[in-house]
């Protein structure tokens, strides 16, 4: 980790190269940042990150293979020391609450000017935590209403649909098993998603393990 040299080491990763040069631009001419790496996809930045170990992976959420914070997850799982700044257009409070759930160090909207991602990423670099003033207050809100055991209220139905994808299954596999329509099953996946606070099978099987909810 070199940040304490100040010169900060960074993996850049976002599947819009356009988007991704102008961070890099911005973070090089700043003087105070080394790109070690880029990255279009989710797999190809935790590869990126594993391989370079920067002092900070500047992130994009949404992208091909695995989102921001499944990259995230498997950071934290693996103890990889990198620190990261998700780059999201969402600001939405409950994928604020996730990020930083799962370990992000700052948060911050991809319309932001350039100066603040660059000034984001510098005070993540040194150990700070940021999140935008306009987003704190939403943060603290998603605190708030969230249970204090962050157990997820599943109906049987929803448990079942869960365990059925730990087991590889896709939605019309997991209908056919239950003798339900795909589309009841879909609806059933939704609802999961949104209690976990995910987007897809893989990641709502992954949480579900990280909160016990399936072996």
């Amino acid at each position: 980790m070199s940040a304490v040299n100040d010169t900060v080491t960074v993996v850049l990763a976002d599947d819009h190269p356009l988007y991704r040069e102008g961070v890099r631009r911005a973070l090089t001419q700043s003087g105070r940042f080394q790109i070690l790496a880029e990255a279009p996809d989710g797999r190809s930045a935790l590869r990126a990150i594993a391989e370079h170990q920067p002092d900070v992976a500047v992130v994009d959420y949404h992208m091909p293979d695995l989102d921001g914070i499944a990259v995230i997850h498997s950071l934290t799982r693996d103890g990889l020391p990198t620190r990261v700044l998700l780059l999201t257009a969402f600001d939405d409070s409950a994928l604020i609450f996730k990020a930083v759930q799962e370990g992000a160090a700052g948060y911050v909207l991809k319309d932001s000017p350039r100066d603040a991602i660059v000034d984001a990423a510098w005070r993540v670099a040194h150990g700070q935590t940021v999140i935008p003033p306009e987003l704190a207050g939403a943060l603290a809100g998603e605190i708030r209403d969230r249970r204090a055991d962050d157990a997820p209220l599943l109906s049987d139905r929803e448990r079942e649909v869960l365990r059925l994808f730990a087991e590889g299954l896709s939605i019309p596999d997991a209908a056919e098993r239950l003798f339900l329509a795909p589309s009841t099953v879909k609806s059933h996946a939704q609802h999961l998603y949104g209690k976990l606070g995910v987007s897809d099978r893989a990641a709502a099987v992954a949480e579900g393990m990280r909160r016990h909810l399936v072996d």
